[in-house]
């Protein structure tokens, strides 16, 4: 079974409000009133250097020691974005150079959009029980620049954070255990293609597939509604969950949307932002199940429940 052994999340100080960028957005003072107002929007984390000092953020707050750092087998990096550095540029090897983990077999996985992120833990533990080597850990990282105005914005839905998430992922292991990985993929609403007519009934359909891919993963688990005890989001808006919570008959304060209006949607790591957040808040308690979400473009709708 799969677990999370440690995450460690690097939040930049730096922060922008959003209304800040509307002209360099695109949009209208109305629409930037419906970001703020109405998705409970209000600023996002942007850091000062490069992509691969916002990866390397992460990774030295997990404080590895050399012990620890030899352990990990693959690096696993989820991204939303296929593209994210001018050929030959590669700030993955260079951040896992700089943080002495360049003997790690590394790649990235784009396929799942923002949704990535539950795709490369669901990978890392597939790839560590086939080594049946016990000390093998692999490492899943998050993070990527808000660099052109497609990479900064969600039409009609949320404003992108810059932020980084480190996680090292073991085969076994009592702390953080997955119990259920379920994924929908939804290609007619391919959004390079997508009409308006399909934009809109993507708009319309969204809460309920959402609603029920969380509820066919908490059924595989052999739980019941009630017996979760937190929904760690994917941080688009608050509105989108206040309705999907509707359609579930779930109770919207066991959704933690605190962060939503401080770092906004940070690509494939808003589960593991939301993780640290109720973890060091305590929010979760030891034999507590949650669920992590992540919905990606294209469109993928994927949830993960784990027992901490």
């Amino acid at each position: 079974m799969t677990s999370l052994e440690s995450v460690a999340v690097y939040l930049p100080e730096n922060r922008v409000r959003i209304g800040t960028l509307r002209e360099q957005l695109g949009m209208t003072v109305p629409e930037m009133k419906v970001f703020e107002r109405y998705f409970g929007l209000a600023e996002v984390p942007r850091d000062e250097g490069d992509l691969a000092d916002l990866l390397l953020g992460a990774i030295t707050r997990l404080e590895l020691t050399p012990q620890r750092a030899a352990r990990i087998r693959y690096v696993v990096y989820a991204r939303s974005i296929p593209v994210v550095a001018p050929y030959p540029a590669n700030p993955l090897h260079d951040a896992l150079a700089r943080a002495g983990l360049g003997h790690a077999v590394a790649f990235a996985v784009t396929q799942h959009a923002c949704a990535a992120g539950l795709l490369a833990v669901d990978l890392a533990g597939r790839l560590l029980a086939a080594t049946g080597d016990p000390d093998a850990r692999a490492l899943v990282l998050t993070g990527e620049k808000a660099f052109t105005r497609g990479a900064m914005l969600v039409p009609r839905t949320s404003v992108m954070g810059e932020a980084s998430v480190a996680c090292v992922v073991r085969a076994g292991g009592e702390r953080d255990r997955v119990l259920t990985y379920a994924v929908e993929l939804r290609g007619e609403f391919d959004t390079f293609r997508i009409s308006d007519e399909m934009a809109a009934q993507y708009r319309e359909d969204y809460p309920k597939i959402l609603g029920e891919v969380i509820q066919a993963t908490i059924e595989q688990a052999g739980l019941r509604p009630e017996e979760i005890a937190l929904i760690l989001p994917h941080n688009v808006n608050t509105i989108s969950w206040e309705r999907i919570c509707d359609l579930m008959g779930f109770p919207v304060e066991r959704v933690l949307l605190e962060n939503v209006p401080k770092t906004g949607h940070c690509f494939c790591g808003d589960g593991f932002l939301n993780y640290r957040t109720a973890v060091d808040s305590g929010r979760l308690r030891p034999g507590d199940h949650y669920l992590m979400i992540g919905v990606g473009t294209g469109a993928t709708f994927a949830a993960m429940v784990l027992q901490h």
